[in-house]
């Protein structure tokens, strides 16, 4: 098995929500790299959960990469904004896990100049972060992390100090799971969407020193 589909299957979904956490996700643009570490991820848990895309075993042309391999990009648009969801666990189980928000370490004038906003609100969202990356379509999607420009670095990174838990945002409000706590953030994180400045931690960003 490689480090990806190892990483991204083998336990939990909310457990790989939380371990993205602090990763750096990087893309290779025409104009350059630019990147940042993941601040916030929701997990989704595939036919019984009734906020997920894949609620009862539905598969479609357009929800078909969370049928793939652990690790494959998954894309899809909402509101007129394109979101990066990854496919966890084995393969024909499909079960994703969303990244809603990044703090930018790399490119960022880039990535501010493609938002035409600075601070959090460069990519303090899913469909906000994508922005920011330049990408505006759906050309990786069922493609795997790492095998082309969509880069998530495994090794290295930050450690969340906490990590809070909350109902994830936005979600369908059909069945039983739209109050389910499968949203995970860097606790502090000025870049986590919905942040509160007075819960802000100026000093670290919610990172272990």
């Amino acid at each position: 098995m490689t480090a990806l589909a190892d990483f991204f299957s083998g336990r939990p979904t909310p457990e790989i929500a939380q371990a993205v956490l602090g990763k750096q996700l990087i893309y290779e643009g025409p104009s350059g790299p630019v990147g940042g570490l993941i601040v916030e991820a929701e997990a989704y848990l595939g036919p019984k959960d009734s906020a997920a895309h894949a609620y009862g075993g539905h598969r479609s042309p357009a929800n078909e990469a969370l049928y793939d391999e652990p690790g494959t990009i998954y894309i899809y648009s909402r509101h007129g904004q394109y979101l990066f969801d990854i496919a966890v666990q084995e393969k024909d189980n499909p079960q994703g896990v969303l990244i809603r928000g990044l703090e930018p370490t790399i490119g960022v004038a880039q990535m501010a100049a493609m938002r035409g906003k600075t601070g959090p609100e460069i990519s303090n969202g899913p469909g906000k972060l994508m922005a920011a990356f330049g990408i505006h379509d759906k050309a990786l999607n069922r493609q795997l992390l790492n095998a082309g420009p969509l880069q998530l670095k495994l090794v290295g990174g930050r450690v969340p100090a906490r990590i809070a838990t909350t109902a994830r945002i936005g979600v369908s409000q059909r069945g039983n799971s739209t109050d389910a706590p499968y949203r995970f953030y860097v606790a502090g994180n000025p870049y986590v969407s919905k942040m509160l400045k007075r819960d802000v931690d100026q000093k670290n960003h919610g990172w272990q020193a």
